[in-house]
């Protein structure tokens, strides 16, 4: 299973492509995995014929475990295990997605590709290739080929494993690597801390992992016996997500405030821009007018944008906005954002919310697209909801919630008429925005919304 990055331990194999016996290429996506952020397409780095699938669809295992063995061909012992060698595969660079014959039917690739940066995994060329039965041979080798001596050589870990190193009180100097280019694996660390550990057996010699190390199928929804009651295994995003919104709840102290206003001119001039020759093609919608009223009403007040260094002890501002975005999928709750959002024209922003939305609901959604959020959006309004208190997504200074538009008895211009009308919800950090600066910000927006030729003269 390979380190698919954002500090990610561990992913469930949703589903296999492929099954003992069958022949593979290099770069051919074998299975989807999910990890805490997103479902991801897991490409073969060998050429060959399968020989073992390790673990069973539905299981959650450690990045750094063997999950599949490859026969190269030619009578040799299986190849590497495929995955955890992430560092040659071609995942670390977009690659085309795979044609149809190679996705099951009926089922659109969700994501080809790991997201992760290639200078986060790729290593230099060594010396010392690893071969059955010279493992140790091929370790120390590889610390010469460096070019310096083998005691000096920074132990090959990646960060899950540095990080369970120094929970478990293990120093990476003093394990034996069996992992791919000498890379210590989780369960060298395991082993390495175990009271009286065995002999250690190079993954590289043997890829069919031992049975008692095997990780235990995670287990499925269970339906009590007199089946009043159904019991959910809590993992993938809906773990990742109940974790975030406790430690941000518990961690930043939280404000909310409400404003209820006349959107009827907003929601007139979604209708002309539907018709606009400059809008061809594009999506318009309230929510787009309502994110470009963000935008201009975080540039009133840059202070807004801003994010907590608890480490460092320090408030970092932030010039420029990447505008999350709340998206239910049938995996749970994302926001996905969009980068720079500030610079970006009206039909710009229509098109990178419609790209937002669809690939969301497609489960294409990567995890670098839900990384480095400044601001988010949340559209309770969709559900026929009136307001909420969102709770801020973790790093960010702040959330707004738009409630539903619905006709309403208004006074306008000194008489009650029926007029389109909404509520807007805006949770901040308290550490970050004081109740003024949260009042203005939340009141500037609404006077946009309300006034939308404030987003000319006031932008």
């Amino acid at each position: 299973m390979p380190d698919v990055g954002e500090g990610l331990t561990e992913a469930e194999i949703l589903k296999w492509y492929v099954q003992p016996a069958d022949t593979v290429t290099d770069g051919q996506v074998v299975c989807e995995v999910e990890t805490a952020k997103a479902a991801v397409e897991l490409p073969i780095p060998f050429d060959g014929t399968v020989h073992e699938l390790l673990f069973p669809e539905g299981t959650t295992v450690d990045v750094g475990q063997v999950i599949i063995s490859v026969d190269v061909g030619g009578g040799a012992e299986p190849a590497a295990p495929a995955a955890p060698a992430a560092a040659a595969a071609p995942a670390q660079e977009p690659v085309a997605e795979p044609v149809a014959e190679q996705a099951p039917e009926g089922r659109q690739p969700v994501l080809v590709g790991y997201g992760v940066a290639a200078s986060s995994t790729k290593r230099r060329a060594r010396k010392g290739a690893v071969v059955p039965g010279q493992a140790a041979a091929a370790i120390q080798g590889e610390l010469n080929g460096h070019g310096g001596v083998a005691t000096a050589a920074r132990p090959l870990a990646k960060p899950p494993v540095r990080k369970l190193a120094k929970d478990l009180g293990v120093d990476l100097a003093t394990v034996v690597p069996t992992g791919p280019d000498g890379i210590i694996t989780r369960e060298d660390v395991h082993k390495a801390a175990a009271p009286a550990p065995a002999a250690p057996a190079p993954a590289v010699e043997a890829p069919v992992p031992a049975p008692a190390a095997a990780p235990v199928p995670a287990p499925a929804a269970a339906v009590s016996s007199d089946a009043r009651e159904t019991r959910i295994p809590i993992k993938g995003v809906r773990k990742a997500t109940a974790a975030a919104m406790v430690g941000s709840a518990f961690t930043a102290p939280h404000v909310t405030e409400f404003i209820t206003f006349d959107i009827t001119r907003t929601m007139k001039l979604v209708e002309e821009l539907k018709s606009d020759k400059d809008m061809a093609g594009l999506r318009v919608n309230p929510l787009l007018l309502i994110a470009k009223a963000v935008l201009v009403a975080m540039k009133r007040n840059p202070d807004v944008n801003a994010a907590w260094d608890e480490a460092a002890q320090e408030i970092v501002l932030k010039h420029y906005v990447n505008l999350g975005i709340a998206a239910a999928t049938p995996r749970g709750l994302i926001v996905p954002n969009i980068k720079d959002a500030h610079a970006q024209t009206l039909p710009e922003l229509s098109k990178s919310l419609s790209e937002l939305v669809s690939t969301a609901r497609e489960g294409k959604t990567t995890p670098a697209a839900m990384q480095g959020g400044t601001f988010t959006i949340t559209n309770v309004g969709v559900f026929g909801v009136d307001t909420g208190t969102p709770i801020i997504n973790p790093g960010e200074s702040a959330i707004l919630a738009v409630g539903a538009i619905r006709f309403q008895p208004w006074v306008h211009k000194g008489k009650v008429k029926p007029r389109q009308v909404t509520t807007l919800a805006l949770s901040f950090d308290h550490r970050l925005i004081d109740g003024e600066l949260g009042s203005k910000f939340l009141a500037d927006v609404a006077a946009i919304l309300e006034q939308p030729k404030r987003l000319i003269t006031w932008a």
